[in-house]
């Protein structure tokens, strides 16, 4: 009585209707257009050194997507980062958090961001890096130097209002940030609609959407924030159509984390999504920097990681696990073959068409378990 809680839905308790049509797959674009860029895939990778190093950035650009290089990673605090990470490989896994700690307090150096970037722009790629709000005005003229194409801001949960009684802190400006940079901006994450609306009205080019819902994230259990990533990609839509209808300006809405199929990928579209940003899937790539380990920035925090270290193992290449083919029935193989067949079944030919399918509640464990 005294409390009242909103009903939110998973991606797992949706499903898609089918139109009256049917498309050939051949027939269905899955372009994303971000900004000045195009992508034929709607894909960012995440913003983790297990996931995205140099040469998987300029792979994903190969392949259509957007590699975002972590700018506070092992990839900026070591020269010898492809080194340091094969060691960790090898290592049994109660070594590997002492030996991730002690990797993770060199301090990132400001030559390395360029060098990086230069990296991944030398073979044909868009670039894109990411930073912590609270390392981003420290990092702010490093990150001008290095040129970059696109810029993320990403943490846990960002706010466009920081409020602080310190006289020390100087907390981010993200409104002034944003619109100082010649360069377009993603910010997130978020998870209502107000944060949404807040952040889209900083001149971010793209919000990021979801909390605590990735796979090596413990968020939940520790601070016990979160996100129900369906209702959250719809409330993000809702503030993505009040601020066109106020500004004539349309923001990308990116969902991040807790998709780990073709199937989720595609729900996550139609709640609302742009593009999505995924982890653990390319982790499990052949190619992935982490081979077959993966973790997160929050797993080493000094005073309260929210992530742990998991073994994700490996499913196939890059190549095979974005566009196939697929091995097995498992959904994480061809992910974006996947994403164009059920547009096709359903009879949309564009993302944004996409957006305008029916989405029906439906219990979760009766799908799991395949009863009809």
């Amino acid at each position: 009585m005294g409390k009242s809680g909103r009903r939110a839905y998973g991606l797992d308790e949706v499903a898609i209707v089918p139109s009256r049509r049917t498309r050939d797959p051949a027939d269905v674009s899955l372009t994303w257009e971000i900004d000045a860029y195009t992508f034929d895939l709607p894909l960012m990778a995440s913003p983790m050194d297990t996931v995205v190093s140099p040469s998987t950035a300029a792979e994903l650009g190969r392949l259509g997507a957007l590699g975002v290089l972590n700018l506070e990673g092992i990839w900026t605090r070591h020269e010898d980062a492809d080194e340091r990470l094969e060691d960790l490989a090898g290592r049994p896994d109660e070594e590997v958090l002492d030996l991730l700690r002690k990797l993770y307090r060199e301090p990132v150096k400001p030559g390395l961001i360029a060098e990086r970037v230069r990296q991944i722009r030398a073979a044909g790629a868009v670039t894109c890096g990411a930073v912590s709000p609270q390392r981003t005005m420290a990092l702010a003229d490093e990150i001008v130097a290095a040129e970059l194409d696109m810029l993320v801001i990403h943490g846990t949960v960002v706010s466009a209002e920081h409020v602080s009684k310190s006289a020390e802190a100087e907390p981010l400006n993200l409104k002034t940030f944003v619109r100082t940079l010649d360069l377009p901006v993603i910010v997130g994450g978020c998870t209502s609609y107000q944060a949404a609306l807040h952040l889209m009205r900083t001149g971010a080019a793209g919000v990021l959407v979801g909390a605590g819902s990735g796979r090596t994230s413990s968020t939940g259990r520790v601070l016990g924030i979160g996100s129900a990533q369906a209702t959250a990609i719809a409330d993000a839509r809702a503030a993505r159509m009040r601020h066109l209808d106020e500004t004539g300006v349309y923001v990308q809405v990116i969902a991040d984390g807790g998709m780990a199929s073709g199937g989720d990928i595609a729900k996550a579209i139609v709640c609302g999504a742009d593009a999505i940003m995924l982890g653990s899937p390319l982790a499990a790539a052949s190619e992935a920097p982490g081979r077959g380990r993966h973790w997160g920035m929050a797993t080493v925090h000094a005073e309260l990681p929210r992530a742990t270290s998991v073994r994700v193992g490996t499913t196939g290449s890059l190549a095979e696990i974005l566009l196939g083919p697929a091995e097995d029935d498992a959904g994480g193989q061809n992910l974006f073959g996947a994403l164009r067949r059920t547009m096709a079944l359903c009879g949309y030919g564009t993302l944004k068409e996409f957006q305008k399918a029916e989405l029906i509640v439906t219990p979760a464990a009766d799908r799991r378990l395949g009863r009809r």
